[in-house]
């Protein structure tokens, strides 16, 4: 049903409510109607003696039963219903190839330029001074468009944890904008601004600013440095070869840790750059349900966890990451299995860290996630806004997740730090390792 004839339908049987209370009711029927898979007439069958307050009351206890009681009322988020097949994301399979490649002119000369018009010789090359507006305004043809330039800011900062939340000292560098990936819960397709793909050719403005920066440490032994933020770390590296770089930089600098954050395995370069103990190389990991059904593109979790033998062979430490760690019903049994082959094919005493978070969103991003992802099952769940202004699980929900997987990391990984992500401090101090 179109949301246009949903709001017809329910106009019919509240013909007096204004459009505020028609949001609500317009979304509530939705979300439930798409979670059980019914008809809205199903959900909210016409009768003579409804009144607007017990309809929703009964909307909100059918919608969030586990957290209709506990939730205070202004956590229920019900924004207006709009849905665009226009913005539906193109899950075709096609390789990177970008059909247009702008080229700041201060970089024009430079070795990655150079290795770019070798990659893709069939491109239209275009010269820019940088002010340009590139891209198309549909985010799914972001990788039609490269754009290569000198970064003048961001070279490392902290990482900008969600505000109230506990941070964990992480520090960033930004090598990069813009991924080739379609995971459904990605805050690129809400927070990207310009539709394509960047990499910065000045990688060595950066290196030169890290010997003077300022570092947050948090509770490791050493300052972690790391990239990921905008893009995948690894994913466009046999181009960019910023590995090469990158790995002897930190190499020589034990004092620090670099991290490398992928679902990639393109790992050719980390492997002949060579490693070092003071670089991990950390892959994004999940139960093999959301890695099939929402992280389009990306390699299953066997090819993951293949890859990371094979760089911890090369001289390089791993980490993990859960996050976002997503509930829907046989979650746990799921995840023990991720865990379980991680056991299974993965030198433990190789493993630094692994981190753990629930799937959280802004509230932009769900209405993103919906017009690009219609059919997803990932906002099923019951998502709160909570103490930062995101959309969370309920609080008890996110415990009992955490009691189950921390548990169960600490247990099968004992000499690996695991710990929370972006959660609320109250329930991180509930399980400090």
């Amino acid at each position: 049903m179109r949301v246009s004839e949903l709001e017809n339908y329910i106009k019919n049987i509240f013909p007096w409510v204004g459009p505020n209370k028609l949001r609500e009711l317009v979304r509530l029927v939705y979300e439930i109607a798409k979670r059980e898979h019914k008809l809205p007439e199903e959900i909210l069958p016409p009768s003579k003696n409804l009144t607007f307050e017990s309809v929703k009351t009964a909307l909100l206890k059918r919608r969030y039963p586990l957290n209709f009681k506990a939730a205070h009322k202004n956590q229920f988020y019900l924004p207006k219903l709009e849905l665009n097949d226009g913005a539906r994301a193109d899950l075709t399979p096609r390789p990177f190839y970008p059909r247009t490649v702008y080229i700041e002119e201060s970089v024009k000369d430079t070795a990655l330029v150079a290795r770019v018009r070798a990659a893709f010789p069939q491109a239209d090359f275009k010269q820019t001074d940088g002010k340009c507006q590139v891209g198309s305004s549909n985010f799914s043809r972001r990788t039609e468009t490269l754009f290569i330039h000198r970064e003048k800011y961001d070279f490392l900062k902290p990482c900008p944890c969600s505000c109230g939340s506990a941070g964990c000292g992480y520090n960033l560098v930004n090598l990069g904008f813009g991924c080739r990936f379609e995971c459904e819960y990605c805050f690129l397709q809400q927070y990207q601004n310009l539709h394509a793909i960047l990499w910065p050719a000045n990688m060595d403005e950066f290196l030169q600013k890290l010997d003077n920066g300022k570092f947050n440490k948090g509770p490791f032994d050493r300052p972690r440095i790391g990239s990921g933020e905008f893009t995948d770390s690894l994913v466009f590296d046999d181009i960019t070869q910023y590995s090469q770089q990158l790995v002897p930089f930190f190499r020589s600098r034990p004092q620090w840790q670099f991290e490398f954050k992928t679902k990639s395995t393109n790992i050719q370069g980390l492997l002949q750059a060579g490693g070092s103990e003071n670089i991990v190389v950390a892959w994004s990991v999940n139960s093999s349900k959301i890695i099939q059904e929402t992280e389009h593109f990306t390699p299953d979790l066997t090819s993951r966890l293949l890859a990371a033998c094979e760089v911890a062979k090369g001289g390089y430490r791993l980490g993990f990451h859960f996050d976002p760690v997503i509930i829907y019903d046989g979650y746990e049994q799921d995840y023990t299995r991720t865990v379980q082959q991680m056991a299974d094919t993965l030198p433990a005493d190789k493993i630094a860290w692994i981190s753990v978070g629930t799937l959280r969103f802004s509230r932009e991003l769900k209405k993103q996630i919906e017009m690009r992802f219609p059919d997803n099952f990932i906002l099923d769940g019951e998502f709160l806004l909570d103490f930062d202004g995101k959309m969370r699980y309920g609080d008890q929900q996110r415990i009992k997740a955490y009691q189950f997987l921390l548990s169960l990391l600490r247990k099968t990984f004992p000499s690996a730090y695991v710990y929370l992500c972006m959660e609320d401090p109250a329930v991180v101090r509930q399980f400090r390792q």
